[in-house]
């Protein structure tokens, strides 16, 4: 199996010389930051996602968990691992520093967390959801909730979760049964959640639990659920461990991947007793929870890129090792010597493709995550709103896009190895059954293309959605007579105008009633909008390739096309810059023209998919 190597010099485009990070840097709450700082954490990270992370991940795979007595047991690789990662500050590495946090921009986080999800995705599981309860606990709950757990959860010290997801209920979260009645001052709790990662481990010693559950007097559906803050164990007021909270994990499930990670299924309240705080105010857990799921959404969307560079670093240095038959052109030598299998033009295609998806997601994710700090802590109010306008517009983008995508990186990285891929020794299969689950937790991607055209499209009556089209009209208009990107950037017009006209008319097909006949399409818009997306972000990167590039060709010399080639060849920034430019020109020629056939299948309203009888 080959080695996990991080992408150092393509996140560092992205988050150097692609964003604006000055602008960042100009924030009160980054001030006291500075680049040499981020290169630093940068670094660190990568190590330590290369060197003590990714080593465990097949462990991780192969041995699993196991419940026993009630209690799940992980590999003792993950918890020295874990350790290590706790006391390094990874977990709360963006987060408040009053709370034990580092306070690192959103981005820089980001940027960090591909090595660590890549070297080992089962292992990033529980700090992240670790980190995200903690910060919905930050966000909302009183005071003393604050002080006595979110210093102990953003320092690794407790794990937290997230427990929304009954048997009866699915994807159906108003469905929800699971019941608190107050008892003082606090609640009691009943009822069981499945489905629940890390709800059950022997990491840390506590884990708080974030519940959605309903209070006697709730109203049905979504509006009648409220969250609950419910710890294994119950904390004292100095912070010490109390008493057992009749908190059990009932079973475990068996999985296709992510197996070092448990999936629990957890009873609350089985002998009466599980004590439960309220979070915010009754019947609005699911605004609250929203926090947390945008958040995880976004972490899951970056789970299917991850894996995807992931494999595709192994694909990419397995095909330029594997000799295999001899170069096209010399097929009917039998003297000819063999050639690595990356000369092959349909090896060449699976790589190519692979490069332009994880490349497009890398700086789509990353960009959003910029998005996020700008809305939380730019002072100007209409800038917040409006970068919170696009992450709320693009996070089911990212998550959907960024699991299937992923999962087909993957898939390809598979087919590049041959039957050796179908084996376990060569690591690329675990990543494609590590990743298939991106595209099902945090809400199926069929949901997210539902949330797409049915509340996002229509935010603030369409206006998000329409200053997202003029932002990229204005973009196109600036760049449109690019010497060496015309030809893309009008391909991508071609397809943000399909996007734009597909939206409005599936819109103003549900409107006149026919809900179903437009919302049959959901999920082949989302990949269009997907597909229009990734090619903007491929060809702001490209541009600023670009630029460097001919300052390059200046500074040394090369005037003419033959030494050009021959600085390309020679110098590794060049050979870089120029690579950007051919990935774009490819993904808008043979990627983007999908757009154009989904948009007609699309507009014909074809009933096909409604009538088959099944």
């Amino acid at each position: 199996m080959g080695e996990y190597k991080v992408d150092r010099r393509d996140i560092r485009f992205v988050l150097f010389e692609l964003l604006d990070l000055d602008s960042l840097l100009a924030l009160d709450e980054f001030k006291d930051f500075s680049r040499e700082d981020f290169e630093i954490v940068l670094d660190e990270g990568h190590k330590f996602a290369e060197n003590i992370i990714a080593p465990i991940n097949q462990i991780m795979d192969e041995k699993g968990c196991r419940l026993e007595g009630g209690q799940v047991i992980l590999p003792e690789e993950m918890l020295r691992v874990y350790q290590a990662f706790a006391e390094a500050g990874w977990i709360g590495m963006s987060h408040n520093p009053e709370y034990g946090g580092q306070g690192f921009p959103e981005v820089v986080a980001m940027s960090v967390m591909e090595g660590f999800i890549g070297g080992c995705c089962t292992f990033t599981l529980t700090p992240m959801l670790t980190r995200g309860a903690a910060h919905v606990i930050e966000n909302h709950g009183e005071q003393w909730m604050k002080d006595l757990y979110c210093e102990k959860m953003y320092t690794g010290q407790w794990a937290g979760t997230m427990c929304l997801t009954e048997a009866q209920a699915g994807s159906d979260v108003g469905a929800t049964r699971c019941q608190a009645k107050r008892e003082g001052d606090h609640y009691l709790l009943e009822g069981t959640k499945i489905f629940i990662t890390s709800g059950e481990h022997n990491l840390t010693e506590n884990i708080i639990h974030l519940v959605l559950a309903r209070l006697p007097d709730s109203p049905p559906g979504t509006s009648g659920i409220s969250l609950f803050l419910v710890p294994k164990h119950r904390v004292n007021p100095d912070g010490s461990l109390g008493e057992f909270n009749d908190v059990r994990c009932g079973s475990i499930e068996h999985k296709m991947g992510i197996k070092g990670s448990a999936t629990c299924e957890l009873v609350f309240g089985q002998d009466g007793d599980c004590h439960a705080w309220l979070v915010g105010e009754p019947h609005k857990g699911m605004r609250l929870m929203f926090q947390l799921m945008n958040a995880a959404r976004l972490e899951v969307g970056q789970q299917g890129q991850s894996l995807g560079a992931g494999a595709y670093h192994l694909a990419l240095e397995y095909a330029k090792e594997r000799l295999q038959g001899p170069d096209i052109l010399q097929m009917r030598d039998k003297a000819a010597p063999k050639v690595p299998i990356v000369n092959h033009p349909d090896v060449r295609r699976m790589l190519v493709t692979m490069k332009a998806y994880v490349e497009g997601l890398r700086a789509m994710m990353l960009s959003v995550g910029y998005y996020v700090d700008m809305a939380r802590c730019h002072p100007d109010e209409k800038t917040r709103d409006r970068y919170q306008g696009l992450v709320e517009l693009l996070t089911p983008i990212c998550k959907a896009y960024g699991a299937d995508m992923g999962f087909k990186v993957c898939d390809l990285a598979i087919m590049v190895h041959g039957g050796y891929g179908f084996c376990t020794d060569y690591g690329v299969e675990q990543y494609l059954r590590d990743c298939k689950i991106a595209a099902i937790y945090e809400g199926s991607n069929g949901i997210q293309s539902l949330d797409l055209m049915g509340r996002k499209l229509t935010m603030k009556k369409g206006a998000v959605f329409m200053g997202f089209v003029l932002m990229l009209n204005q973009f196109i208009e600036k760049h449109r007579k690019h010497p060496r990107l015309a030809p893309s950037i009008k391909r991508f017009e071609n397809a943000k105008n399909l996007v734009a006209e597909i939206g409005m008319f599936l819109g103003s097909t549900a409107r006149k009633g026919l809900v179903k006949e437009a919302l049959q399409f959901s999920y082949p818009y989302l990949e269009n909008f997907g597909d229009m997306v990734t090619a903007w972000y491929l060809i702001q990167g490209a541009l600023v390739a670009d630029d460097k590039l001919q300052a390059l060709y200046a500074e040394q010399g090369a005037d003419t096309p033959e030494a050009q080639a021959e600085l390309i060849e020679r110098h590794d920034d060049a050979r870089f810059y120029a690579a950007k430019l051919h990935t774009v020109d490819f993904f808008t020629s043979w990627i983007l023209p999908n757009v154009a056939a989904r948009a007609e299948t699309m507009k014909s309203l074809n009933p096909a998919c409604l009538a088959i009888p099944l």
